[in-house]
């Protein structure tokens, strides 16, 4: 009798293996497809799409490393770098790779606010002032009409100027937030302030983001990146992620590159504008990040949110932007969510459906990395058979 277990269990075994050993082997084919197939915008009408090289177009593009991961089936499917995180010492890019997030730090951003309303701790539809003590929104002729919320600064929706930073070279002091809200020295950014009548129309505003940040630190009494910590990247197990890079993970974080190809200096610029720009983060932690929304919006998780507070989020509002992420198109199965980044020599993208279990996302350390990532995005659209990223059939010149 046990000799007939153990000739189960090592049949058992030798099958498991035997399918691991398939599967990986798919999983590298659908590599291999992504990363020799990257695809143009568009093809003229009836002549064959020719993919392209990811390493080709790195190179023509001046953009020395990219770092991707994609979701399929509700999971992290798979997860690579490609190229040079560091070209003076000639370091690669792998999966464990940290690069700058810029503005997707907002939607992160957005789900800890959120999960301070859950709690009771703050509220959507309230004048955000009265939440404020260490500085206030000056009132002006736009807030006389409507007062500003914490749902149109998460939706953009508010009308507040400051639509991006520039950040801080590492030989330049930094403001602290009260003078990156007041625009005074030395920050090198305008005053936050109210520039349209609050829910009037769709302004996208970084500047916005820094009094939820405000709000974030005077209601928990924390340090910003020390309550996004505990309250949303530990829940989540992004173990890779900081709003503050820690001096022990400068190994392990790219340098980031300017249009020409060279590096910008100091190897990166810092962001005391940190609710708005200064995540530092791998593809594989924003898988994370995205998997987490797309499960609690289906009622099967609630790490940091409930199903209804997710909800909220993925609600559309004006130019269909929920909280803290832009939304697609409004049909069960193509339901989709997104955000973008760009700091100073640093360009990704997130990108997911809703309810498919599908998505990707791709960081690269190159100003030129929008159209790589567009192009990485269609081939891997064209591999998963995605509704989104398709390329375009365009008629033949004449």
């Amino acid at each position: 009798m046990k000799k007939l277990l153990v000739i189960a269990t090592l049949a058992i075994s030798f099958s498991d293996s035997v399918y691991a050993q398939r599967r990986d082997s798919a999983i590298e084919a659908r590599i291999e497809q992504v990363e020799n197939g990257l695809l143009p915008t568009s093809s003229a009408g009836g002549v064959p799409i020719q993919g392209a090289r990811l390493a080709e177009r790195m190179t023509a593009l001046k953009v020395p490393g990219i770092s991707i991961a994609v979701i399929n089936n509700g999971a992290i499917e798979w997860a690579r770098g490609f190229g040079l995180a560091d070209v003076a010492s000639a370091r690669h890019v792998n999966e464990h790779t940290r690069f700058q997030a810029a503005s997707i730090s907002k939607s992160v951003t957005a789900m800890a606010a959120m999960s301070l309303v859950q709690a009771g701790m703050l509220s959507l539809d309230e004048d955000v002032n009265l939440r404020l003590a260490a500085w206030k929104l000056p009132t002006n002729e736009f807030t006389a009409q409507r007062k500003v919320t914490l749902r149109g600064l998460l939706s953009h929706t508010a009308g507040i100027g400051g639509h991006g930073f520039q950040g801080y070279a590492v030989d330049q002091a930094m403001p602290t937030l009260l003078e990156v809200l007041d625009g005074k020295a030395p920050a090198n950014s305008d005053p936050v302030r109210a520039e349209v009548v609050p829910g009037s129309a769709w302004k996208y505003s970084g500047g916005g983001y820094e009094i939820v940040q405000l709000m974030i630190t005077e209601t928990t009494r924390e340090p910003f990146d020390r309550f996004m910590q505990h309250a949303v990247l530990d829940k989540i197990g992004m173990k890779e992620s900081s709003f503050v890079l820690p001096a022990g993970w400068e190994a392990m974080a790219s340098s980031a590159y300017l249009v020409d190809g060279r590096d910008v200096p100091g190897k990166w610029h810092r962001y005391p504008e940190m609710a708005a720009a200064s995540l530092w983060t791998t593809p594989s932690d924003l898988a994370r990040f995205v998997i987490e929304i797309q499960k609690s919006a289906s009622g099967q998780s609630n790490k940091v949110l409930s199903q209804k507070m997710t909800n909220e989020m993925l609600t559309p509002g004006i130019e269909d932007f929920g909280l803290g992420l832009f939304l697609g198109e409004k049909s069960d199965a193509r339901r989709s969510f997104y955000h973008g980044g760009g700091n100073a020599g640093f360009r990704n993208m997130m990108f997911a459906y809703t309810s498919t279990g599908q998505g990707a996302i791709v960081m690269t350390n190159g100003d030129n990395g929008q159209e790589l990532i567009e192009e990485v995005l269609r081939a891997i659209a064209r591999e998963y058979g995605w509704t989104n990223y398709l390329v375009a059939n365009t008629p033949p010149p004449t």
